[in-house]
């Protein structure tokens, strides 16, 4: 009876663990069909930043530093074809053996690569030519993704990896374009506005926020991902960082509160600005941002991708370096936050602090460099962050450019000290 009892407990294990080894694969296959439906989407969203451009504004490079939209277009794909379709298709062939070449940024391990600064040079292959390659590239790509999706085989070692980093460099090259854009447009006489203005900002004007600031505590903080979840390499290790007391701010500076630094001479008072700051603002004769332009009536205008605008003055000023950053600082009577005192404030502000996400970027007084213990990937993707932490400074949070569900806490940007055209804004600290 024992023994009989024993075998039916058996078959009763055996039954759930079927059951079990069942709702495993459907998971998988359903986590396998949000990633196909999440390619699909992100590849689309690149589709649909484009559709308002003609041709010419594809193809044209508005400073060394930006690219092409047609360019982003074709090196976005180049990126899924070079590191997946290259090392998992069966038979695999190049959509076109040159573009190795012409869409390769900065991958040494792949190989040559065109000059950055002559990405404009790019009049061939045509716009419809990259759209091809796109659609292709995205045809195989989805091949694979449906038979992992179908269960014929578990997939590779790595390609889930690489897939979901393809996808998180398509989102970075996504808001790339849209401030690539902005600044091509801006450089028209024409004033072309990149998109209409949606009716609930023609009629709403942005809320005044309080400025407040609250006050954090001295101790030893922990930054850095951990856990769950994408991040890129240079978000890691988490770690402990000692912060002293301090005070942040609740909200980004506006407009209203920059441009009363312009009109109190900030841009001329050399005692607010660090040396190379003031040797590259007078170099340019810069007196003001890159978007703003006075108006007939002495007032103030502002280039936004719907066009010239008025000022808005409880809106965060946007599109600064960090030179200017620092220098608002200064005569503000503040500083900017340190990268762990970023973290840990909108970590720990969450709820009450403002603006920390979603509408600009945030200069930190933070050099970009690596993080104790952090060892980039092997390979050509090892490239992809640790190769540029040198003379650049981080900058945290995210934009109104920033595309849906790709930020989060621990996110890393960096530029060098004079970038302005991609939406940079300031968040000020001062003693606790």
């Amino acid at each position: 009876m024992r023994h009989e009892t024993g075998v039916a407990d058996a078959a009763m294990e055996a039954a759930i663990d079927a059951v079990i080894d069942a709702a495993i694969q459907e998971v998988n296959h359903r986590a396998h069909g949000r990633m196909s439906d999440r390619f699909r989407r992100v590849r689309r969203q690149s589709r649909a930043i484009a559709e308002p451009l003609s041709a010419e504004d594809c193809c044209v490079q508005s400073m060394p530093d930006a690219s092409p939209v047609k360019w982003h277009l074709a090196h976005a794909t180049w990126f899924f074809e070079t590191f997946i379709l290259e090392r998992f298709e069966p038979g695999f062939r190049a959509f076109h053996p040159q573009f190795r070449v012409l869409y390769n940024s900065y991958y040494e391990g792949v190989g040559d690569r065109f000059p950055r600064a002559q990405r404009g040079l790019l009049t061939r292959p045509a716009l419809d030519e990259v759209l091809a390659y796109r659609a292709d590239v995205d045809h195989r790509m989805l091949l694979l993704i449906d038979a992992l999706e179908a269960g014929e085989h578990a997939p590779p070692e790595g390609f889930m990896e690489l897939l979901e980093l393809g996808l998180q460099h398509e989102q970075q090259h996504q808001e790339l374009m849209l401030t690539d854009i902005k600044h091509l447009l801006s450089l028209n006489p024409l004033q072309p506005a990149y998109q209409e203005m949606p009716e609930s900002l023609r009629i709403a004007e942005p809320a005044r926020l309080p400025l407040d600031w609250h006050h954090i505590e001295a101790g030893v903080v922990e930054i850095g991902h951990d856990g769950p979840g994408f991040c890129f390499d240079n978000e890691k290790p988490r770690h402990r960082q000692f912060v002293e007391a301090y005070q942040c701010a609740s909200r980004l500076v506006n407009n209203a509160e920059y441009c009363a630094f312009v009109e109190a001479g900030g841009y001329r008072d050399a005692s607010l600005w660090l040396s190379e700051g003031w040797e590259w603002k007078r170099q340019l004769k810069l007196e003001y941002p890159i978007y703003w332009q006075r108006d007939a009536a002495g007032g103030w205008r502002e280039f936004t991708e719907y066009g010239l605008q008025p000022l808005e003055p409880h809106r965060a000023a946007v599109h600064l370096s960090y030179y200017e950053a620092d220098a608002y600082a200064r005569w503000a009577g503040a500083r900017l936050l340190t990268e762990a005192e970023w973290e840990h404030a909108a970590d720990l502000l969450q709820g009450c602090g403002r603006e920390f996400f979603g509408v600009a970027w945030q200069w930190t007084s933070s050099s970009y460099a690596p993080y104790a213990g952090y060892v980039p990937p092997a390979g050509a993707v090892g490239e992809y962050n640790g190769k540029f932490m040198v003379n650049q400074y981080v900058l945290r949070g995210s934009s109104s450019a920033t595309p849906l569900n790709h930020a989060r806490l621990t996110y890393r940007n960096f530029f060098p000290a004079c970038a302005r055209w991609q939406a940079s804004g300031i968040r000020l600290a001062r003693a606790g």
